[in-house]
């Protein structure tokens, strides 16, 4: 989403990098280009005009202009303006109660599911609360995500006192000991003052912990108003930013925190229920700057692989055993790390090294490998050595790619087994030469 934005804020600092002395012209000049940077990606006048107010003041500071590099050092000025620690529910109560606010189409509902399995995930024991008695379907669609996510759904069809709903909803949390409840609520299509006085009414009742706005990330300059409008209605905690995976210019993640002071929590990077994640201003900001995301990596590839599946597949590669089936296993362990665009851009500089590189490209050649592998019986995995004419035939055919494409893979994967076991023969005689080897730490 942030692509544009990311790549035009990098050529703004690029030549300050190689500068050895920092004026306020070349400052300014600078400045000028990630002000139209962040006006084009939608973000707030205001709040762009603000940024680099604060950003000049101390760019210009002796402490800059005296440093040893004084790009780098803006950038950083940069980065701590930007970043800030993520905000976490504060979820007191028993029951606590959380109002999903916002207008319609934001994806309140879809989040009221992410967020409800996010919190089964951490010990606790939601439940989800269909308060929006006015969408067609809402209360079935809700319904639908209670069971995706093996949580509990309280809906009264047919109701349309949504006090009443709450007033049971409470109830009934108390009767099966359901610690926190999320009340998904009713969107218009535009801010209206019967759809604030209900959430008002609401709120008064079930005196909710936390107030999160759900916002869609392609609101653009709009989101500051509608932010603004349902902060002074309700007084918000913080807000979900949702949609991250689409093509919209981010202004909006930018200009939430400045206008209104309140975090954003939570955001919503795909369709998929896990695609949701707690918000990371200062790795947001990392990966805007081009600095990449390492920890968001890390802690992805700890969900994916744990640790005795990394070593067991470290000690086979060591060995010289490493299977088409455990290449078939890594495969699939790296797609649950998410789209190989989203992995790229979380690699320090690795959004600008495979610029002008078709990404998609490389996620459909894994498919076909994926498809080729699936295709083999498992004696085939283990020893595709025995995999002749007529077997590659039936291969083929069977995973829908060509013959040719089918051998350039397995002579692929001949060459990465033979590089793996020069590697193993490597590290044993570095272990007899008293050298680092397994269990063993260098001098």
């Amino acid at each position: 989403m942030f692509d544009s934005l990311s790549s035009k804020l990098q050529n703004a600092f690029k030549n300050l990098r190689g500068l050895g002395k920092i004026s306020e012209a070349n400052v300014s000049d600078s400045l000028r280009e990630v002000r139209m940077a962040l006006l084009e990606a939608d973000v707030n006048f205001k709040v762009a005009r603000d940024f680099i107010e604060r950003v000049k003041v101390k760019a210009i500071g002796q402490e800059v202009i005296q440093s040893i590099q004084p790009g780098q050092q803006i950038i950083k000025v940069i980065y701590d303006l930007l970043g800030s620690a993520n905000a976490g529910l504060e979820l007191s109560g028993n029951p606590a109660c959380v109002l999903m606010v916002g207008l319609h189409g934001s994806g309140k509902t879809t989040s009221s599911g992410k967020l409800a399995r996010l919190l089964l995930k951490q010990g606790r024991t939601p439940l989800l609360v269909a308060a929006d008695v006015y969408r067609p379907a809402a209360m079935e669609q809700l319904e639908k995500l209670g069971q995706l996510v093996g949580v509990p759904v309280h809906a009264h069809k047919g109701a349309t006192d949504v006090l009443q709903i709450a007033r049971e909803a409470l109830e009934v949390a108390r009767a099966t000991n359901r610690n926190t409840l999320i009340f998904d609520t009713a969107g218009r299509l535009q801010i209206d003052e019967v759809l604030v006085r209900e959430l008002v009414l609401l709120r008064d009742l079930v005196k909710p912990q936390e107030i999160l706005l759900v916002l869609d990330a392609a609101t653009g300059q709009e989101a500051v108003n509608v932010t603004t409008h349902f902060d002074q209605a309700l007084n918000i905690t913080g807000s979900i930013l949702t949609k991250l995976d689409g093509d919209a210019r981010g202004g909006a993640a930018l200009s939430l925190k400045a206008v209104t002071g309140k975090a954003i929590k939570f955001a919503g990077v795909g369709e998929k229920l896990d695609e949701f994640e707690p918000f990371h201003p200062e790795r947001m900001a990392s990966r805007i700057l081009g600095m990449g995301d390492v920890v968001s990596l890390v802690e992805k590839a700890a969900q994916a692989v744990t640790a005795d599946e990394a070593m067991r597949l470290e000690e086979k590669m060591r060995k010289g055993q490493f299977t088409l089936e455990d290449f078939l296993e890594q495969m699939r362990q790296m797609k649950k790390l998410g789209p190989l665009q989203s992995l790229v851009d979380m690699l320090p500089g690795g959004a600008e090294a495979m610029k002008g590189t078709d990404i998609s490209k490389h996620e459909r050649e894994l498919s076909h490998m994926e498809a080729m592998i699936c295709a083999m019986t498992q004696q085939e995995r283990r020893l595709p050595q025995i995999l002749n004419a007529r077997r590659r035939q039936r291969i083929a055919k069977g995973s829908g790619v060509q013959v040719s494409e089918l051998n350039v893979m397995l002579n692929r994967f001949g060459q990465m087994q033979q590089m793996m076991k020069k590697m193993g023969k490597f590290q044993k005689m570095m272990t007899r030469m008293g050298g680092v080897g397994p269990g063993m730490s260098g001098r």
